[in-house]
């Protein structure tokens, strides 16, 4: 029996239904201290402004996660 291919386009685009998340991750050597997820962006920052404060890091790295919904074109 013979195999059909059919190509159809797509897109992928945020799916605003799906929110996004916002960590921040202290990379001071040995610290490990992270936000946690945070439907804020304001309250992941306030996390890394606080820590920073406590413990003189300055460094952090800030993920930003969201969905995403893929649709043919």
């Amino acid at each position: 029996m013979p195999t059909t291919f059919r190509y159809v386009e797509h897109s992928i685009r945020h799916a605003p239904e799906g929110g996004v998340t916002w960590e921040v991750f202290c990379t001071a050597v040995d610290c490990g201290a992270d936000s946690g997820p945070q439907e804020e962006q304001e309250t992941a920052q306030d996390w890394a402004l606080r820590h920073s404060g406590r413990t003189g890091h300055a460094l952090f790295r800030r993920l930003a996660t969201d969905h995403a919904r893929v649709t043919r074109a």
